[in-house]
């Protein structure tokens, strides 16, 4: 229950120590409830727990990916009530439970087919737990882990990621076979069940791409929650709960910090020793489940507690209640999935017939706010008002378990009615790219840019049609300040993107590099494209260029603690003939003196010098400007 009720606290510190206390206090709870009760109560607990895993996924699908436990404070508050009363009531029963059952629960190990191998399970229970929350925390992963570039992008997260809701419950429902009435099956039989599935399917999930990818992880899907029972049934068997537990949870600490350092090894220690090694961590984690599982007895989880004659009933009637709650969270699963994406088609395609577009850069921080709360709900407002027909984000692969395993590509997308591009795959180590377009996006390439020493520098060619009118788009997040080699090299890679693309084309770009530098400079003179105000010195990181199309618009938005990066968005038209048009080249800051229809939206002010430094969403900078 403090868990929960962290995130009612006002600032992050507070919420991170109750926090901290509400696990604490859960893994100690936990580990009480799993090791102490009769046979059956200790079998219905363990199933509620993988249970609510599935009902979690099934909440998640209807808040389109988020946790509504710490996305919702309507949700928070409901679930933190029930839980509270679920805890009172607890206490206040436990007492006489305690005194009619306490030579029972003292023996509770005991009824159990015992074994003393507390580390192997405690390691391999741990890492199924990771596998579960890295991979299969959100539906949508796995269509993460498999994308490519439009038109040929494999499974899209929503309808596709019913199918691996599908598998999980499929691996849970084969569990119940009683492995030893299964032609009595052997070592060898397990060896290659666990082979030919577990290594292959992993495998597959990291070396294959689009669909034959998203196979793979719906494999690995079933066969996870197919050993989850058994490899459950044999961790709650071990001798000693306290070291048992504490071996899981180090095993999954570990693996978590493993992971983070796989991505984040330019600001972690010893960081260089880990680079993209995701297949490492992966192979890992197969390998321990694999030896627990083949080493173990190839029983179901009741079987694992020496079931007496007079209970047999209700562990039969007890099963035919978890198929039933199974499969109803399953089916109200797909039922939210089939809704959002009826809604959804519904709104895609609404983009009107005309020759003027905006495009807007934002570093999105994975939908964080500057005080570590979700920002998705503000940055849907802010980007709806700007009225960007094209929206890239930077840094926004939320998919990693360490920054919340959700998808922000899709919540916007599907809120705001856009066509969505994500990528590079998560699988690739970079922080990700975000793209939205209010109009289809016809082709779409995802580049890996050179970074031979700093962190993986992603980027994304498309080309989106504007009713008719084909416009090429560059995107790109370079690496960082420190990383000279590796800026050069990404300058002159995106150079040569925007050298081959089309005669008109738009570049978004997070560049680390100042007006005027080195990497500016490979961008404008060798990529052959236009700065959309050469005369703005105060820049970093954002950038705007262009090459065959009519600068209209120029402007910077203040971002209010949104995030800790503002918006900078640019108004451009397509000309009618490509060989004699001719640019804009006056500027203006007096909005009359330019047509109404270009004008950026007043909801954000006027005209502003210096930065804004109140915390609402401002034009400045010295924007808006308007060519003419």
């Amino acid at each position: 229950v403090g868990s929960l009720a962290s995130y009612q606290a006002p600032n992050a510190s507070i919420r991170l120590f109750i926090l901290a206390a509400g696990v604490s206090s859960s893994l100690l709870v936990q580990t009480v409830t799993w090791w102490s009760g009769n046979s059956l109560q200790r079998f219905i607990r363990i199933w509620g727990f993988m249970l609510g895993k599935i009902m979690l996924l099934a909440l998640r699908i209807w808040y389109t990916s988020l946790n509504p436990v710490w996305n919702s404070q309507a949700a928070n508050t409901v679930i933190l009530t029930i839980g509270f009363i679920a805890a009172v009531e607890r206490i206040y029963s436990g007492g006489d439970r305690r005194k009619q059952e306490a030579n029972k629960t003292g023996n509770a190990v005991r009824e159990t087919v015992s074994h003393p191998h507390w580390l192997l399970s405690g390691i391999a229970f741990g890492s199924l737990m990771f596998l579960t929350l890295w991979i299969f925390g959100e539906v949508s992963l796995i269509s993460r882990w498999a994308v490519s570039g439009h038109p040929h992008t494999g499974p899209d997260p929503n309808p596709y990621g019913g199918t691996v809701l599908l598998g999980l419950a499929h691996g849970l429902m084969l569990s119940f076979w009683s492995w030893s009435s299964v032609i009595y099956l052997t070592v060898t039989y397990s060896i290659l069940f666990y082979s030919f599935t577990g290594l292959a399917s992993s495998a597959g999930l990291l070396y294959l791409h689009t669909w034959s990818a998203a196979v793979a992880g719906n494999i690995l899907a079933v066969f996870t929650m197919c050993v989850w029972p058994q490899l459950a049934g044999r961790f709650v068997s071990c001798l000693h709960p306290g070291k048992a537990m504490s071996t899981a949870m180090f095993a999954y600490v570990l693996e978590l910090f493993f992971c983070v350092w796989c991505t984040a090894y330019k600001f972690v220690p010893g960081g260089i020793y880990f680079r993209e090694s995701s297949h490492l961590l992966l192979g890992f984690i197969m390998l321990c489940i694999g030896v627990d599982f083949l080493t173990g007895p190839k029983k179901d989880l009741s079987s694992v507690f020496e079931v007496k004659s007079n209970q047999k009933p209700l562990f039969r009637k007890s099963k035919n209640y978890i198929k039933l709650l199974l499969w109803l969270f399953v089916g109200v699963g797909l039922l939210g999935l089939g809704l959002r994406y009826k809604t959804y088609q519904k709104k895609l395609g609404q983009g009107v017939p005309k020759r003027d577009f905006s495009a807007m850069i934002w570093p999105f921080r994975f939908a964080y706010d500057n005080e570590g709360w979700s920002n998705l709900e503000g940055s849907a407002n802010l980007l709806n008002q700007t009225g960007a027909d094209f929206i890239t984000i930077i840094e926004s692969d939320a998919s990693k378990p360490f920054i919340g395993n959700n998808d922000p590509t899709m919540w916007l997308g599907e809120r705001l009615g856009f066509y969505t591009d994500f990528g590079p795959s998560t699988r690739d180590h970079t922080w990700g790219i975000m793209a939205l377009s209010r109009y289809p996006i016809v082709k779409s390439t995802h580049h890996l840019l050179p970074s031979p020493e700093g962190e993986i520098a992603p980027a994304i060619s498309m080309t989106v049609n504007f009713t008719g009118k084909l416009v090429d788009f560059v995107v790109a997040h370079f690496g960082n300040e420190e990383e000279d080699l590796d800026r050069k090299l990404q300058a002159i890679a995106v150079s040569n993107l925007l050298k081959t693309s089309s005669k008109q084309v738009v570049f978004l770009g997070y560049i680390t590099s100042a007006p005027g530098s080195r990497d500016y400079t490979e961008l404008i003179e060798n990529g052959n494209v236009q700065d959309i105000d050469s005369t703005d010195h105060d820049r970093w990181c954002s950038y705007i260029m262009y090459r065959g199309v009519i600068r209209l618009g120029y402007a910077r938005i203040s971002h209010a603690g949104l995030s800790d990066s503002e918006v900078q968005m640019a108004k451009f038209r397509i000309p009618d003939h490509l060989d004699s048009y001719v640019d804009n080249d006056r500027t203006v800051t007096d909005p009359s003196q330019v047509p109404e229809d270009i004008h950026f939206n007043p909801r954000f002010g006027s005209y502003k010098d210096g930065h804004n430094y109140e915390h609402i969403h401002h034009f400045h900078m010295s924007t808006p400007k308007y060519f003419k």
